[in-house]
C-alpha cells in the first residue's frame, strides 16, 4: 500500500519520459510505481491496466503525484468520445488519445469537449497509424498509400482539429516537426536500446535518437519495467536524454 503523505502532492515537473505500465497485476505495478519518483517520469495506463482496474487506478496515480497518460485510443461515434474524453478530464489525466481515422466529427467532439477545462484540459492527442502496422498491413485495409504519407495525412488532419499533437512511430519525427510546427507535440513508442527486444514495434530508436530527431516525449515500457533495478534504469536514461538535450541546444 503507498501512502506516503508526501506523494500527495501534484508535482510540478516535466518529464520527457513516459513509462508504459504494461504490468498484468495491479501489486506489481504498484511496486514499480512506489520504487520511482514523480520527478523522473510520467506513466502511461492502457487497455489492460484500466479494463482490469479503472478509474480509481487513474486517479491513485495522480494522487500520488504522477502524470498520467490515459492511452486507451479512443474510436467511436462523436458524442460517445466526447463523454469518454471528459470522464478523463474529470480525474485528471495529463493526457488522453483518441484515433485520428475516427475522423473529423470525432475529433472536434473530443476537441470541444475538453474546452471548458481551460488551462487544467489534459493534453488531446491522436493516434496517427499503430506502430505495429507496416504498409502491407495498410493494404489489407484498403488504403494504397505509403505509411509515412498516411501519417502526415492524420496528422495534418488532427492540428486542423485543434490537436496538441499527435502519437507517431519513431521514423515519422522529423517529416512530422517539419509539417506541423514546432510547437505541435510528437509522442513516439518503439523506443529501445541496441540489445532490446523490438517486440511488437515495426521501427525503433534509442531515446537519444529520438531526442536528436526532435521527439517531445517518449514512451518507454520494458526496457525499464523489465530490469531488476528500474529506477537507476530511469535516471540513466534521463541523464543520456539531458546530454543529448543539451548537446543540440534545446535548453
Amino acid at each position: 500500500m503507498i501512502s506516503s503523505v508526501n506523494n500527495l502532492v501534484k508535482v510540478a515537473t516535466s518529464p520527457f519520459v513516459i513509462v508504459a505500465l504494461d504490468y498484468d497485476n495491479i501489486n506489481t505495478a504498484l511496486e514499480f510505481v512506489n520504487n520511482i519518483d514523480p520527478l523522473d517520469c510520467r506513466l502511461k495506463v492502457g487497455n489492460e491496466m484500466f479494463t482490469k482496474y479503472g478509474f480509481k487506478f487513474i486517479k491513485l496515480l495522480c494522487n500520488l503525484g504522477f502524470d498520467v497518460f490515459l492511452d486507451l485510443k479512443y474510436h467511436d461515434i462523436p458524442c460517445t468520445v466526447a463523454r469518454s474524453v471528459t470522464a478523463a478530464a474529470e480525474i485528471g489525466v495529463w493526457m488522453v488519445n483518441v484515433h485520428a481515422s475516427g475522423g473529423i466529427q470525432m475529433m472536434e467532439a473530443a476537441r470541444k469537449a475538453l474546452e471548458i477545462y481551460g488551462d487544467e484540459a489534459p493534453l488531446l492527442v491522436a493516434v496517427t497509424v499503430l506502430t505495429s502496422i507496416n504498409e502491407f498491413d495498410l493494404k489489407y485495409l484498403g488504403i494504397n498509400d505509403m505509411i509515412s504519407s498516411h501519417v502526415k495525412r492524420l496528422a495534418l488532419l488532427s492540428k486542423k482539429c485543434g490537436f496538441d499533437g499527435v502519437v507517431c512511430s519513431v521514423n515519422e519525427i522529423k517529416n512530422l516537426k517539419k509539417v506541423c510546427g514546432i510547437e505541435f507535440k510528437v509522442i513516439t513508442p518503439g523506443i529501445r536500446f541496441i540489445d532490446s527486444d523490438v517486440n511488437e514495434h515495426k521501427y525503433t530508436m534509442s531515446p537519444s535518437e529520438a531526442v536528436k530527431a526532435g521527439v517531445d516525449y517518449v514512451v518507454i515500457g520494458r526496457p525499464i519495467t523489465g530490469v531488476k533495478n528500474q529506477a537507476l534504469m530511469l535516471k540513466q536514461i534521463n541523464l543520456s536524454i539531458t546530454k543529448s538535450r543539451n548537446q543540440i541546444n534545446i535548453y
